[in-house]
């Protein structure tokens, strides 16, 4: 009798389990594949138990320094139990890449990497360009498959052979859910009450920014943008936390626009906030595949966003504003544009949809467990 197939996800914290890998574990499930997943904190999370067969924690954070050794014995133990092992997150990925480095060449499990937006990138620090692409090109000797959600980490991927084109595979990003991000359907209600909650009158226009408050996001920029447009009816909200939110709501006061900036912490439903914008803004130095940008794109709101990895990708062909990366005259200028002038905007991309993501993470997987080559998809 033929065993179910065994699979492995591996991240580095439970919360990218729940947000993005929840629809895969149910879907090969539901077809029959066991499913376990692993992650710092995942036991915690009983409602997961729901989706995957087994929790597995991992004592390791963000920080690539801070891992323990029995978590790399608890990976090598527990490869023998699986037959793929799909690995997200750049901590979780090298350091179960690592502790498997030597069952490689015995082809089980095969170890699929998705990189979610490489940490080096045009435009970055050559020293840390330097490091996170030797890392990558370590790392690529123990990957049966790397998967990239952008062009540019296609091309990178291709230059510094981090692993041989046959084993590089792109894909549309971690999918997405169009059901959920379905504009007509947003109650106009939820939408008022976002723009009341701000003290917003008739005319005025809201921009949003939806992402963790770090330097990589570039908070500072949509302040600074927004300051230098001397348009009173103007007005900014952040959605999301994050180390940087002091500092930002800092700049907001010094700048005088306390009453304009807006800092709403994390929400369970998005959809009303991007509906009450005039556009969503991603000044981002570097995205892997920007979600926001997509579920922007699903609701018909346009996005503002730097020329940036990631970012570009998806608010190319028309469905917003690219602006050069840090310059806040060129975002205010395209937030003024947004006010002026109503954009027409472009459908998302079908190909974006989760349903496809999974079928193309099940041929993935059928050719790895067939022993076949997979057909990579180009850069379009």
């Amino acid at each position: 009798m033929k065993t179910a197939p065994r699979l492995l996800i591996v991240t580095t914290i439970a919360d990218t389990i729940k947000a993005f890998l929840v629809p895969y574990a149910c879907y090969f499930r539901g077809v029959g594949w066991n499913v376990d997943a692993m992650a710092s904190g995942v036991a915690k999370c009983g409602d997961l138990s729901l989706h995957f067969g087994k929790l597995i924690d991992a004592e390791w954070s963000r920080n690539p320094l801070d891992v323990s050794g029995m978590t790399l014995r608890a990976i090598r133990e527990a490869a023998g139990n699986y037959d793929i092992i799909h690995v997200h997150t750049p901590v979780a990925a090298f350091m179960t890449r690592f502790a498997l480095r030597r069952h490689k060449s015995a082809g089980r499990p095969a170890v699929v990497y998705t990189a979610h937006g490489f940490h080096f990138h045009r435009g970055g620090r050559r020293r840390s360009n330097f490091i996170f692409r030797k890392l990558e090109q370590l790392a690529g000797r123990w990957t049966d498959k790397l998967v990239v959600i952008n062009r540019e980490d296609y091309e990178a991927a291709l230059e510094f052979r981090i692993v041989p084109e046959r084993d590089l595979i792109q894909m549309p990003g971690i999918g997405l859910d169009f059901s959920r991000y379905d504009g007509p359907s947003v109650p106009k209600a939820d939408i008022k009450q976002i723009r009341d909650q701000l003290g917003m009158k008739g005319d005025d226009a809201l921009f949003s920014m939806l992402a963790e408050f770090n330097p990589n996001k570039r908070h500072a920029d949509a302040v600074n943008a927004l300051a230098k447009m001397g348009h009173a009816g103007a007005h900014l909200a952040f959605a999301g936390d994050g180390p940087a939110k002091e500092s930002i709501q800092h700049l907001a006061k010094s700048l005088g626009l306390a009453k304009r900036v807006h800092f709403l912490g994390r929400l369970k439903d998005v959809c009303p906030l991007l509906m009450a914008s005039r556009a969503v803004l991603i000044p981002s130095e570097r995205e892997g595949l920007s979600r926001t940008g997509m579920e922007a794109a699903c609701l018909g709101v346009p996005i503002i966003g730097s020329d940036a990895r990631g970012v570009k990708d998806v608010v190319l062909p028309n469905r917003g504003l690219l602006f050069p990366l840090g310059d806040t005259l060129a975002l205010r200028d395209a937030m003024q544009q947004m006010i002026e002038t109503p954009y027409r905007r472009t459908a998302p991309d079908p190909e974006w949809r989760i349903e496809n993501l999974i079928q193309l993470h099940h041929e993935l997987y059928s050719s790895l467990l067939n022993g076949e080559e997979t057909a990579n998809e180009r850069p379009r």
